[in-house]
Parts: C-alpha cells; structure tokens; sequence
C-alpha cells in the first residue's frame, strides 16, 4: 500500500514538472508567433513581407513541435517505456555512422571525432543512435576548438558503456548534478541557447534507463565526460 501511494507521489510529481516545463519553454516561442502575427495584421503588406513573416513564425513553429515530440518521448519513458532491442554486430559501426552525420558540424568547430573501442549485444539501435548523436551534438557546442571528441565504447560483464568525452572548460559539480534535468543548460548565454532547447541529455537519461541502465557524468579540469551504462543481453 505504501510502495502504491509512494507510485502515485511520484506520477503526480512528474506530472506537475512535465506541465510546468512545456509550459515555461514553450511561452517564449508562442509569444513571439503572437507579436509578430498581430504585428502583420496591423496594415496591409505585400507578399514579400507576409512570405519573411510566415517564414519566421515556421521556424518558432517547428522549434515548438520538435519540444512537444521530445517531451512525448520523455513522457513514455517515465511511465516505463522498454528499448525494443535487436541483435547489434558492432556499436563503434553505429557511432560511426552517427559520426558521419555529424561531420560538416565537427568540422566547422575545428574538431577531429574518434572512435575507441567495441561492443556487441541487443540494443534498440534507434535509440542509442540518438543517444550518440544527442552526446555528440554536445561535446561539438562545449568542446575546445583544435580538440578531439572521442567515443569511448567499453564491456563489463553484463553491461556496456558508452561515454563521449571532450576538451572543455570543466563543469562545476553542482551544474553537472543537472545536466540530465529536463531544459537544464550549463551556459544559457551561449549563442545556440534559443535552438538548444535543453533536453538532449534528459533524453540521453531516459534511453540509459530504458536500457535497464543509468547515465554516465564526469568532470575536470582536462576534459568532461558524459555519456550512459547500458544492460546487454547476448
């Protein structure tokens, strides 16, 4: 009876922050759609300025819609959504692949990517392949430029990690206990602040924990290192 009232707690609470950081993350965006359309609205236009303004308000629209699927995701997840897993011959074939994809953005950033190590088991691909890509999107925006990214992929008997590690400035601890929380950014005033909504690596969490696993955060003064334990099943 107390582990059900203890449940219970738990979904009310999640549910109280799931509503209050759509709520608080979507304001922004909406606002903004609503500013700019009164603002069309006020005196006739021609089409060149009509067509620059649903251009903009597409872009807040599909930052907004892409929150909502994120948050959706993040949802199934807490009520226990389970990795659907098949058989992976090679997990540094999947984070290469997601390295290709990867490439003209760690390029421009001056960055070289590589690749250490190996696993095998049952994974659901599609989400480890977001999970690398989400931990790969953040080690390119905090990385130092000139550095190398690297994917560490290791086993330990039942389960495998998967860390990204990267050259940076060091996260202080009481910022890196966060940085899997929903909408959490270590540096607001970085300049992708509005496009990096802040849920990358909930996401990453969420997968970890889907995987029957948890994830991975570590930080120095020489690199910072972030990434997630799964459970494998041969």
């Amino acid at each position: 009876f107390n582990e059900m009232l203890r449940r219970l707690e738990l979904a009310y609470e999640q549910l109280e922050s799931f509503n209050a950081d759509v709520a608080h993350e979507l304001c922004t965006p909406l606002s903004t759609l609503i500013a700019s359309t009164e603002l069309a609205l006020r005196r006739p236009r021609n089409p060149e300025e009509l067509r620059d303004v649903l251009g903009a308000n597409l872009e807040d629209l599909q930052r907004m819609a892409i929150i909502v699927q994120d948050m959706l995701f993040l949802s199934r997840a807490d009520r226990g959504a389970l990795a659907r897993r098949t058989w992976v011959d090679s997990l540094s074939s999947v984070a290469s692949e997601i390295g290709e994809y990867h490439e003209a953005a760690i390029t421009d950033a001056g960055l070289t990517l590589r690749i250490l190590g190996d696993a095998t088991g049952s994974f659901d691909v599609g989400l480890i392949k977001r999970a690398i890509s989400n931990l790969l999107g953040n080690a390119t925006r905090y990385a130092d430029q000139g550095s190398t990214v690297v994917v560490k992929i290791s086993t330990e008997e039942e389960t495998v990690q998967l860390i990204v590690v990267n050259q940076g400035k060091m996260i202080p601890s009481d910022n890196l206990a966060r940085i899997f929380d929903r909408f959490f950014r270590a540096d607001p005033s970085r300049a992708d602040a509005p496009t990096n909504h802040g849920l990358g690596l909930a996401i990453v969490s969420a997968i970890a924990r889907m995987h029957g696993g948890h994830p991975i955060a570590g930080s120095d003064p020489n690199a910072t290192s972030v990434g997630l334990r799964v459970t494998r099943y041969d």
